[in-house]
């Protein structure tokens, strides 16, 4: 060995061939010559005189000078060999192997006296830096279930620990992530995270490189989900913000401080999309955060996002309001036909209870109701009040409809003259009460020869018939209507004998009738106020910085 290279810390092979030796002064280039055969044996390498003879002088300015000399020299050598192709691959073959042991030999030489459990500021009186930047490859789902949200990202961290620079051509090293566990990196986690990997298909999923001055760049592919406080009064008409909260477990701000690298250290890919929110906005900063154990550097990004409420309109509100619309139907559906009413109704509120169940299976259990509940509650009162509205209607005017009133004492008189026969008692009485009516409804002057001569038919009972009544007007309204809400059943006898003597029957009610304008009306009124309030309500809202101290540590 030369003398002069007694004093080199090590020895660096570029890929282009180039020999350099560092010591303290700085790298200097050193070149082999090609091989000659006419000028020395075949197979000899040998040191450029040039080089040799001055290695051991310290003028820097001498070295820069003679590099690019001796980088060229070795660049322009020619193969004279009779086997050029193997000479080229030998040559090749001892520049990597070269440049491999030199890379492990500066890697042992750095680790050497490096110490992982130390800060790489440990002792200079300031924290050690760590800036950060997060590219978003996905995002969502987002669970009103859990209070949580999903995403996939490129999550990167960047430090300096000038323990690890060093000095030659290369300017920065990709190393395996097995040097992770040889060298210091920062204990960075999520306040709020709930479930975070990183992913290993095919292998970990990290990168680690490491430049001449120390500049560290720690990259990993992670799935992070987060916890989100919601608040769904609004619901679905609703904003929510979802933070991201990240810094270090251990390291107070004194020894370690956490920054966002620049203005795009949020960034998302391309096209990406949620498929049930609108991303809004997502500002960040960095503060302070004070636990029991100190002060902490801490991230925060908070993804702002606002609710599509397409799926909600076409799969609960139109259903609901048509399901109303269908309730009304009953209103111009003739009073006598009760089961076709009373069906008619029940039917429209389980249908609502069903839409009802359904909506509520991805909500939480909250202590308030939200929009989609007051909607809800709104279709549910007026299906109820369709039927209330009814019974009304059958308690004040489904009178006479083909029903024989028979007080007790007229049906034992009855059964004793039939003989006890339930059936041919009640067929009297109704041959016994058309003839009364017949003889009030055709009660006109004839002579004997016309009644000789014609027959007039009997005739059938009417179960039905067109002429419009209501109850007595003696009676007022707000009395019957005590009566009707006391069921009163010696009011509503009385109600039936009086129709029943006076011959007709009622068959639509002035309460059907207003109910026909009332209740749409009404309805739309309803609607109109509770979408213009949440409309305005969404106006107003004011994005807030969610509190950190709601995630406890």
């Amino acid at each position: 060995m030369l003398p002069a290279l007694k004093s080199f810390n090590c020895l660096l092979v570029d890929a282009k061939g180039a020999i350099y030796f560092t010591n303290k002064n700085g790298t200097f280039p050193i070149t082999l010559t090609s091989f000659k055969s006419h000028e020395s044996e075949r197979g000899t390498p040998k040191i450029l005189s040039t080089t040799a003879k001055n290695l051991s002088r310290d003028d820097d300015a001498y070295w820069e000078e003679r590099s690019d000399a001796l980088l060229s020299s070795f660049l322009n050598d020619t193969y004279d060999d009779a086997e050029p192709n193997d000479g080229k691959s030998n040559q090749k073959r001892s520049i990597n192997d070269a440049v491999s042991k030199n890379i492990t030999l500066v890697l042992e030489n750095l680790l050497k006296n490096y110490e992982n459990s130390q800060l790489p500021t440990h002792g200079k009186g300031y924290p050690t830096v760590v800036q950060t930047n997060i590219l978003i490859r996905s995002m969502g789902p987002v669970s009103e279930l859990d209070m949580d949200y999903s995403m996939d990202c490129y999550f990167r961290q960047y430090w300096r620990d000038t323990r690890l620079s060093f000095l030659g051509p290369i300017r920065s090293l990709s190393l395996s992530i097995k040097m992770l566990e040889r060298i210091w990196r920062p204990d960075t986690y999520f306040y709020n995270g709930k479930h975070s990997y990183v992913h290993t298909i095919t292998v970990p999923n990290k990168l680690l490189r490491i430049s001449q001055h120390g500049d560290i760049l720690y990259s990993m592919r992670l799935t992070i989900k987060a916890k989100c406080p919601m608040e769904l009064r609004n619901f679905p008409m609703d904003r929510q913000s979802c933070p991201l909260i990240l810094g270090s477990y251990a390291y107070s701000n004194q020894q370690l401080v956490y920054q966002w690298q620049n203005s795009q250290s949020v960034n998302f890919v391309p096209g990406m999309t949620l498929s049930q929110f609108d991303l809004i906005s997502f500002p960040y900063r960095n503060f302070t955060f004070t636990r029991r154990e100190g002060d902490f550097s801490v991230l925060q990004v908070s993804f702002n996002l606002q609710r599509h409420t397409g799926y909600f309109l076409i799969q609960v509100y139109v259903p609901c309001i048509l399901i109303v619309v269908l309730s009304w139907v009953s209103f111009w559906i003739h009073r006598e036909a009760t089961s076709d009413r009373v069906g008619l109704g029940i039917t429209t509120v389980l249908t609502l209870s069903t839409i009802s169940l359904d909506s509520r299976t991805d909500l939480p259990k909250v202590r308030y109701a939200t929009a989609l509940d007051w909607f809800l509650l709104m279709s549910f009162f007026y299906c109820i009040a369709t039927l209330l509205e009814f019974a009304g209607v059958h308690y004040f005017t489904k009178v006479g409809s083909g029903e024989i009133v028979i007080d007790d004492s007229e049906w034992e008189d009855l059964i004793e003259e039939v003989g006890g026969d339930a059936f041919a008692a009640r067929q009297l009485a109704v041959r016994r009460r058309s003839s009364t009516r017949s003889s009030a409804n055709f009660n006109f002057p004839t002579t004997s020869d016309e009644q000789e001569s014609t027959e007039l038919p009997e005739p059938a009972i009417r179960l039905t018939m067109e002429r419009t009544t209501q109850t007595e007007v003696r009676v007022p309204r707000w009395r019957q209507l005590l009566y009707c809400l006391a069921g009163d059943d010696q009011y509503r006898r009385q109600r039936q004998r009086e129709a029943g003597n006076r011959g007709h029957i009622n068959s639509v009610s002035h309460i059907d009738r207003a109910a026909r304008v009332l209740f749409p009306a009404s309805f739309a009124l309803l609607n109109l106020f509770y979408w213009l309030f949440y409309v305005f309500a969404n106006d107003t809202f004011a994005w807030s910085d969610n509190p950190i101290s709601t995630l406890s540590h």
